[in-house]
């Protein structure tokens, strides 16, 4: 098989047709349909189901899409190692970001790899910090932000910094939960996010401790959400200490009881890519935007 026809493979598995496959290839649709087909004869396997309204993966190309996807990443890296070695560093990289912007400070990361690295294309993808990790590991993306707890043997992390979270009340409902208690506290409606991600995995813990678990639940997927549903009067969060001092200073929230959680802040990468010009790039971009020591490729932790 030839790189050309994954290339093709993985084009109409994302666009689900043939003629927009066609054109974000430059190719023209009898040229990419002759490539599945090649592609599907060589496999002995039905790749697509065609429809009236377009392609549909077949099981078979399911499975074997996310193969097709590590192979032009490893391809990718490749002709990236090749500009390294001539003096270049230049491709896609498709990093994950979740938080806040300014608490991760992306902008800096994004204006200084821009500046060192023209030619490099990075491409941001929000995420939840679950799909963010399955992502990485999976090879969908090339690099994540991410926090929480982690340990897996083929993923490896730069600490970016640790943070503190609070559990944070609509300021009107500052005699409600003034003398709760954590049963009382459990009785009152709950913001968290999605079970894969962290933030969730926080609020677990925080009421798996004292053996009950919020009854009331509305479910939110970015911090900004979960801050101004808690402004709103919705219900209680745990919001970052940095935010929550904030929003406490301006009368929005009030903080209950002194309870903080700890987290960390890491930029997650596979292992097998450390030696990557393009992660090597990211990295060196990072430690100097966060102002850190030199750091190894992995470091112990769990995995959250």
């Amino acid at each position: 098989m030839e790189i050309y026809q994954l290339r093709s493979f993985v084009a109409v598995a994302e666009a689900g047709h043939l003629t927009r496959a066609a054109e974000k290839l430059h190719l023209s649709q009898p040229a990419v349909s002759a490539q599945i087909k090649a592609l599907e004869d060589e496999l002995e396997l039905a790749l697509f189901e065609r429809t009236s309204s377009g392609m549909v993966l077949t099981p078979a190309g399911e499975r074997l899409l996310a193969d097709a996807e590590k192979v032009l990443a490893a391809a990718q890296a490749m002709r990236n190692e090749a500009k390294a070695l001539k003096g270049e560093v230049a491709g896609k990289v498709r990093v994950g970001t979740m938080s806040d912007p300014g608490f991760i400070r992306v902008g800096e990361f994004l204006n200084t790899t821009v500046e060192r690295y023209p030619l490099l294309q990075v491409e941001l993808h929000h995420e939840i910090t679950g799909a963010a990790f399955a992502k990485v590991r999976d090879g969908e993306l090339d690099a994540s932000f991410y926090y929480g707890d982690l340990e897996h043997p083929g993923v490896g992390k730069l600490r970016l910094r640790g943070s503190t979270y609070r559990v944070a009340a609509p300021a009107a409902w500052k005699r409600r939960v003034a003398d709760a208690d954590w049963s009382e506290i459990a009785l009152q409606p709950w913001i968290i996010t999605p079970s894969i991600s962290t933030h969730h995995k926080l609020v677990r813990a925080l009421f798996d401790k004292h053996g009950i678990e919020p009854t009331k639940v509305v479910e939110a997927d970015q911090e900004s959400v979960i801050s101004n549903l808690v402004v709103s009067g919705v219900g209680l969060s745990l919001i970052r200490e940095e935010l929550a001092l904030e929003k406490q200073a301006a009368g929005q929230v009030c903080l209950w009881r002194d309870v903080r959680l700890e987290s960390t802040l890491w930029f997650i990468y596979l292992l097998a890519r450390k030696d990557d010009p393009v992660i090597r790039a990211l990295l060196g971009v990072l430690r100097d935007t966060w102002k850190l020591a030199e750091q190894p490729a992995r470091e112990n932790g769990r995995h959250g």
